[in-house]
């Protein structure tokens, strides 16, 4: 039960007192960006041998554990893995050079189907109004001007270009053929040396990155090493796991329905998806292109559109799930956004390497503090920590949202574990803003409001918890998380009230304790503050009630504390009554609590407490009343005597 809260006391340390992410200037940034353009014929197969060498280290290390030796482990991994890339290749070439071929079969199909479209199009008067129209703009473009005199004929066209050409001879045909291949084939077998090579020196290759980069903190760069490659690693075999399980059944079933080419359309739709969002788009359009030219009816267009509508469902929802979910570590949008920026600075290639490139930012990000935005930027991890999140939500003025933030943590914890790992240490940071002088009465009425609509919301949890015979009681839970001695008491036939120390952020600190009592069988109330002032507090009616407690977020609230207690007293001596005085500094900053209020700082109180689980059980505890204490008469009269007397 506490694996969650130790996570939520994890991630609420950093993120609000550690060191603010350093943003590189703007010109840095831009440098780098026309670097990379520039310099793209250097970095682009530098690139790509890198992932290769991510996506095939894993196999050389298998083949070395066997006891390979390693350049046989490498040359054999290397090509294979290339010879199946260029047999790849070679079919995708031929099945493009016969759809060439073939196209122009395909024609009369295509004019066909428009001209049936027109004359489906004609009957309304639709398409012959839109060719009327952009009959008329044309004969209005040509006509004369007003300065062409009547009679006159307007100026002549200008004389279409006529280029002659001869024919070539042998030498030149092959020079034509050859010379588009040269880049290519020059970037092929500059990837194919770099990848050996960096196969073959990877030890030495990651020394030098951790002398240069990290040579000061090894356990920090040998992480991000290792943490590059496996995110790298596994997010290249699994995508190309879920492409071939997406691309085989699309070739098969486009063969079924009769689309040519089928061969080519399922190993373009395995490359394709390599490229985000659009990249399926893509794979699919293009069949769907050929299958109007093909079929002179329509059905093969539906069968087509439904073949791979099915396949993406089955792709998303079911396949991708299952084998890697979201390991890639990246949000959607940087997925997106990273997909523009590298198709813009290396193409093609560029889009299909964009989240593999992308996820080595994030790494880097991770590892070393100087690229610390990369990862807040691009990263799919939350930056702000729950209660900070929450803190932000009600002081926005939006309870909606951190009430579905507080279902996803309470479908693993209680109630009482969220409010204390996550609502006090918001509430915290609201109360030290508002003694900061930052927060005026209008946002502090906003918070308040809001908190209140939050416990509002979370009700029928509580509810579920007070009929959940399997709950059983919750065990206190120490700072680390592990299990407390002391239980949290049945409440049944209790009656509580919970009051707010002094302002109105109090008050929702105690209708959160009053909503935990209740989910422990107690009757608790919830009060305001202005309840106990001392014009007011002769009104309470508390005959019948057990304990009450009242609730302060500031811990400078002592004094008045002490005041409160002793009205209290007055009122009903024999109610329990109870101060807590929130301690969250835990939650924010590790090794940083503060001592709590001990009990001779607080006379006549029957308890103290300054943590969720705590007040609850002293809350639900059966003792009775400790009497308020009457000062003696010698105390009284030194009291009385004035100090200049003295």
């Amino acid at each position: 039960m506490g694996k969650a809260i130790d996570q939520i006391r994890d991630l609420g340390a950093p993120s609000m007192q550690g060191v603010r992410p350093a943003m590189p200037t703007s010109l840095t940034l831009v440098g780098a960006a026309a670097v990379l353009y520039l310099a793209r014929d250097v970095f682009l197969p530098i690139a790509v041998a890198l992932l290769l060498t991510f996506a095939l280290a894993p196999v050389v290390a298998a083949l070395r554990r066997i006891g390979l030796p390693r350049a046989f482990a490498v040359i054999s991994t290397a090509l294979i893995t290339f010879t199946l890339i260029g047999i790849f290749s070679l079919i995708v070439a031929l099945q493009v050079a016969e759809l060439a071929k073939n196209l122009p079969a395909y024609q009369s199909n295509i004019v066909m189907k428009v001209k049936t479209l027109k004359e489906a199009g004609s009957e309304n008067g639709i398409i012959d109004r839109i060719g009327n129209v952009v009959e008329r703009i044309n004969r209005e473009i040509n006509r004369p001007t007003a300065e062409t005199p009547i009679g006159v004929e307007s100026p002549a066209r200008d004389p279409l270009l006529v280029e002659i050409y001869s024919r070539d001879n042998p030498i030149q045909v092959l020079t034509n053929i050859i010379a588009p291949l040269i880049g290519p084939v020059a970037m092929a077998g500059l990837v194919v040396v770099v990848v050996i090579f960096m196969l073959l020196e990877r030890e030495d290759l990651r020394d030098r990155f951790i002398r240069l980069a990290g040579f000061g903190d090894l356990h920090r760069t040998t992480e991000g090493l290792q943490d590059a490659g496996t995110r790298v690693g596994h997010y290249l075999l699994m995508q190309l796991i879920v492409n071939s399980a997406y691309g085989l059944p699309v070739a098969v079933g486009l063969w079924f329905i009769g689309i040519p080419n089928a061969v080519l359309w399922g190993l373009l739709a395995i490359v394709l998806r390599f490229v985000p969002y659009i990249g399926p788009i893509i794979a699919m359009v293009l069949p769907l292109f050929l299958s109007v030219a093909v079929d002179s009816g329509w059905s093969m267009l539906l069968w087509t559109a439904g073949l791979f509508v099915a396949m993406e469902l089955v792709i998303n929802n079911v396949v991708e799930p299952m084998l890697y979910g979201s390991k890639t570590g990246l949000s959607p949008l940087a997925i997106i956004v990273s997909a523009i920026f590298w198709a813009w600075i290396w193409g093609p290639v560029g889009l299909i390497l964009s989240t593999p490139l992308t996820v080595c930012l994030v790494v880097l990000g991770k590892h070393v503090p100087q690229f610390e935005f990369l990862q807040v930027l691009f990263g799919s991890d939350p930056v702000l920590a729950p209660h900070a999140r929450l803190y932000q939500r009600l002081l926005a003025g939006d309870p909606d949202e951190g009430t579905d933030q507080a279902e996803e943590i309470l479908e693993e914890e209680y109630l009482v574990d969220y409010y204390a790992a996550v609502a006090m240490p918001a509430l915290a940071l609201a109360e030290q803003d508002r003694a900061r002088g930052v927060m005026n009465d209008e946002q502090r009425l906003r918070v308040a409001a809001s908190g209140m609509s939050l416990v509002s919301n979370l009700e029928d949890i509580a509810i579920e918890e007070s009929q959940d015979d399997d709950q059983g009681e919750v065990e206190n839970l120490d700072e680390k998380g592990e299990p407390a001695n002391q239980p949290i008491p049945d409440g049944e036939g209790m009656t509580i009230l919970c009051v707010g120390g002094r302002g109105e952020i109090d008050d929702v600190s105690a209708a959160m304790l009053a909503q935990v009592l209740r989910a422990e069988g107690a009757a608790a109330t919830a009060l305001s503050f202005h309840e106990i002032e001392p014009a007011n507090i002769r009104k309470l009616h508390t005959d019948a009630i057990d304990a009450i407690v009242v609730c302060f977020l500031n811990r400078d609230s002592i004094k008045h504390a002490r005041f409160v207690v002793r009205r209290l007293k007055r009122v009903n001596a024999n109610a329990r009554v109870g101060i807590v005085i929130w301690d969250t500094s835990t939650y924010r900053e590790a090794g940083q609590r503060k001592a709590d209020i001990s009990a001779e700082e607080m006379p006549g109180a029957d308890f103290v407490a300054s943590d969720m689980t705590m007040a609850a059980i002293e809350a639900l505890t059966k003792r009775p009343s400790i009497p308020l204490a009457t000062p003696s008469k010698t105390k009284a009269r030194r009291r009385l005597v004035p100090q200049h007397a003295q």
